[in-house]
């Protein structure tokens, strides 16, 4: 097997250091958007104090000309609004001192509030930032880590989704920018980085998942990646894809429990379609959760215990007892028992969160 560097899209620079974790934004509008309404804001004030100025002209005097015109206005509400005030221009009567005191000292106020709010957001968001990202990393249990965002990696996701998994409990590894950015835009935490370092997949808290679903686009990263997230995580279920059969048994003995050719797979399904088209279609619709029919695996129910496979109301294809998948026509597979587990083929239906929650047995 070849073992050149990396994925493709690792060429894509990450952050310096490696990694950075991403959560999901929440921010509305644009930061174009908010510099111009600022900005707007901004030049409102400034034309109200302008306004305010002009309105009581006759009682302000200049040291310069004594007179003061629209110009001077304009002069004096700037360094005024900017708190240089330089005291060549300056309000004598007591209409104009009350109203610097009533209306343009509060304008001054907001006008400097509407200055330094961009850098107020940006350390308020800092910090708001940190706090979400220490309340996610010390709430993180049992999570699922995807490697790689690509099409594989994407479509798993809204399989397991569409099966209840919650979108909080989903942590997205990719050394794109723009990828991370589209998966955060999807509503899942994503860390930039190289999933092959350990560095990467501590930040996002694989020690501690549940699942780890490797979609990377070469099969040399795929191995690599394994090797280090079953170094880090010695019971977590990892199941991998990759691209050439002959490559699966390493990654088994990389400490995959379950590996997915995707190149002979399709290559199945475009056999079988010459053959029987129909087939792919019902095979098609297992395989998409949500629509039509949905191949299922649950544990027996309190009512199943002691009957035969043919008894279940759902169509059951294979019987996991162990270790060992018993067919469903294996004399050994009935009657069923209370630690089985059933693989069956029911219609779809609105699904609850079946990955953090089985059904009461």
């Amino acid at each position: 097997m070849k073992l050149p560097s990396q994925d493709a899209a690792a060429r894509v620079a990450p952050e310096p250091g490696g990694y950075r974790i991403q959560l999901p934004r929440r921010t509305v509008r644009g930061p174009l958007q908010q510099v111009v309404g600022r900005l707007l804001m901004a030049l409102f004030v400034l034309l109200a104090t302008v306004l305010l100025v002009y309105a009581e002209r006759d009682e302000y005097h200049d040291n310069a000309d004594v007179d003061v015109d629209f110009l001077d206005c304009v002069y004096y509400a700037t360094v005024t609004l900017s708190t240089t005030g330089y005291g060549d221009i300056v309000p004598y009567g007591d209409g104009a001192r009350f109203t610097n005191v009533v209306l343009i000292t509060p304008l001054r106020v907001l006008f400097l509030i509407i200055l330094v709010g961009t850098t107020l957001e940006v350390l308020t968001e800092r910090s708001r930032e940190q706090w979400r990202l220490n309340r996610w990393r010390s709430a993180l249990r049992d999570h699922t880590v995807v490697i790689g965002f690509g099409t594989k990696g994407r479509t798993a996701l809204q399989t397991l989704t569409a099966k209840g998994l919650s979108k909080e409990k989903v942590v997205v590894i990719d050394p794109s920018q723009k990828v991370i950015d589209t998966a955060t835009a999807d509503g899942f935490v994503g860390v930039v980085g190289d999933g092959t370092r350990s560095d990467v997949l501590l930040r996002a808290e694989t020690q501690r998942a549940g699942r780890i679903i490797i979609a990377t686009q070469r099969d040399d990263t795929a191995v690599l990646v394994t090797l280090t997230a079953r170094q880090l995580n010695r019971g977590a279920k990892i199941v991998s894809a990759v691209r050439e059969e002959e490559n699966a048994p390493l990654l088994r003995q990389s400490g995959a429990d379950a590996v997915i050719t995707s190149s002979s797979a399709a290559g199945r399904l475009l056999g079988l379609s010459v053959v029987s088209p129909s087939s792919v279609t019902v095979m098609e619709d297992l395989i998409q959760q949500g629509s039509g029919l949905d191949l299922i695996e649950r544990p027996v129910v309190k009512a199943e215990v002691g009957r035969s496979v043919r008894e279940v109301d759902d169509l059951v294809v294979s019987v996991l007892r162990g270790h060992r998948l018993l067919g469903y026509d294996d004399p050994k597979a009935s009657p069923l028992q209370a630690t089985d587990r059933i693989i069956a083929i029911s219609r779809a239906r609105p699904q609850t969160n079946t990955l953090d929650r089985e059904p009461e047995q």
